[in-house]
Parts: structure tokens; C-alpha cells; sequence
């Protein structure tokens, strides 16, 4: 399965940004999904995650309480919700599947989609 993430704008601080991560090649229920960004001149950052099932969900101390990650298995998308934002995120945002056990953990994760650009203006 392929992920490709999608919905990435120019939006002003405090305001609010829903990202798609659409599959294609196979079944977005099948498999955990994980989100990632990397701004400019930035090392990669795991940015949270939700299982297969959708039950469960993991959020970074940087997005935590801000960003919210669901599913929708019917539409074969996953999205990333995110509120109150900030100078600080931008960057390009991807997501990717896993099956592994460690889906919360971004090692879980090999093959980060091409992303959205995220731009958050103070």
C-alpha cells in the first residue's frame, strides 16, 4: 500500500488544519498509520499515530492536546486534525503505514509518503 498525504496550506497562528492521508495499492485498514514532519534544516519528527483498529492513538509531547489523529476505513483515509497552530509547525508533513507491533514508536515506520507543505504564519 502507498500513503499519500494531502491538505497542507498557509494558514495564520491559532488557526486550524485538517491533513488527508489517502491509500492506494491496498487497504488503509490493514495497516497502522503514522505522521511525521521535518521542517527545514530539522531532523524528522514522529509526530503521533493511530492503530489499525483506530482504538488507540499516540501523540508527541510537541502536538499533544492540539493534533488528533483518526481514521475513516471506509474512505481509505486517515486524517490529522490540527488545532491552535503554530509558527513552530511548519513543515512538510507525511504519513506511512506499519504492521509492527511498535506502531506508537516512529521506527515503526520505513516509508515516510511524500508530504504536504504546512505553513503557519505568526
Amino acid at each position: 500500500v502507498q500513503l499519500q498525504a494531502s491538505g497542507g496550506g498557509l494558514v495564520q497562528a491559532g488557526e486550524s488544519l485538517r491533513l488527508s492521508c489517502v491509500a492506494s495499492g491496498g487497504r488503509v485498514r490493514d495497516y497502522h498509520v503514522g505522521w511525521c514532519r521535518q521542517a527545514p534544516g530539522k531532523e524528522r519528527e514522529f509526530v503521533g499515530a493511530v492503530s489499525r483498529s483506530g482504538v488507540s492513538r499516540y501523540s508527541s509531547n510537541s502536538v499533544k492536546g492540539r493534533f488528533t489523529i483518526s481514521r475513516d476505513n471506509a474512505k481509505n483515509t486517515v486524517y490529522l486534525q490540527m488545532n491552535s497552530l503554530k509558527p513552530e509547525d511548519t513543515a512538510v508533513y507525511s504519513c506511512a503505514p506499519s504492521l509492527r507491533t511498535d506502531w506508537s514508536s516512529g521506527v515503526a515506520y520505513a516509508y515516510w509518503g511524500q508530504g504536504t507543505q504546512v505553513t503557519v504564519s505568526s
